[in-house]
């Protein structure tokens, strides 16, 4: 009897696990992936069970090759310059080839490490460096053209008050001479 109830447990629980495998064969929802260029391209759903995800692109990318296909590290895709590039090497001895075989192969090893500092310098942290500066050299000089604008108004403005106050000076009327009383003599020596 033991055996019998093992037995039907385990049959119970072989069919309980294959129900969500079932159910995973099933077909669910139908998904419409489609990449439009505006909103009016994009599909309505055309069944209940139906998911439409409508992706808006760029106009200027339409004739583009989609990002995730542009870059890829496959040997296919390999330029045929670069292919050639690499087959010009084979076999290279002697005279400028930085190898042990041949007459004078030390040679090339000067030249190699003159180019790969010469790739070191192009693509290292001082190439960074030169971006930064040459970013905030641009950044400083945008404002430049403000700034002076700035300063031009305000140099004039302070140029018209100037010369405003000289107007208002050369318009008001002299004092009349019964209001002031007569300044000294320089020359009589009188003191108070």
């Amino acid at each position: 009897m033991k055996i019998f109830a093992t037995a039907t447990c385990a049959a119970i629980l072989a069919l309980a696990s294959t129900a969500p495998a079932a159910a995973q064969d099933e077909a669910g929802d139908r998904v419409n992936m489609v990449i439009a260029y505006s909103e009016a391209d994009c599909p309505e759903q055309s069944a209940e069970n139906e998911i439409v995800v409508c992706q808006i692109v760029v106009e200027a990318d339409r004739y583009r090759i989609p990002p995730s296909l542009r870059y890829s590290d496959d040997p296919d895709n390999t330029a045929w310059a670069q292919r050639v590039e690499a087959f010009r090497f084979v076999g290279d001895f002697g005279a400028m080839s930085c190898s042990p075989v041949g007459a004078a192969g030390y040679t090339g090893c000067t030249q190699k490490m003159i180019d790969a500092a010469y790739e070191a310098r192009e693509g290292g942290s001082a190439a960074r460096f030169s971006q930064l500066i040459a970013e905030a050299r641009a950044e400083r000089l945008s404002t430049i053209d403000e700034d002076a604008a700035a300063e031009q108004e305000r140099v004039e403005q302070i140029e018209r008050e100037y010369m405003e106050r000289l107007e208002r000076e050369r318009a008001a009327e002299p004092p009349s001479a019964e209001s002031t009383e007569p300044l000294p003599d320089p020359m009589s020596g009188d003191e108070d």
